[in-house]
């Protein structure tokens, strides 16, 4: 499940889930303000192999054709998208 941002902020207790944890993805607010390296992917050099994504902690790499994509408002910069390209086809590059 690709995250995205809920209307409904938890503003009473009532509002919180009982169990140990809300749902996959569910966020109220876009997490990478404090990011100061983000990955770029080389489309001529993605094959489309989905390594990225599968190992992507945060789910924000989707597949868009036959070529992937990201959702920098919910990337944190990790860098485990690069390291698990065997391709090459991510780089690092710090943010402008």
């Amino acid at each position: 499940m690709k995250p995205y941002l809920r209307d409904k902020v938890p503003t009473a207790l009532s509002d919180i889930p009982d169990n140990t944890a809300y749902e996959a993805g569910f966020l109220v607010t876009k997490n990478a303000g404090w990011r100061n390296i983000r990955p770029v992917v080389d489309l001529e050099k993605c094959v489309g192999c989905l390594q990225c994504y599968l190992y992507c902690p945060d789910g924000v790499i989707s597949r868009e054709g036959n070529k992937v994509t990201l959702d920098y408002d919910f990337c944190k910069g990790c860098g485990i998208c690069k390291k698990m390209c065997r391709f090459g086809a991510i780089n690092m590059e710090v943010e402008k």
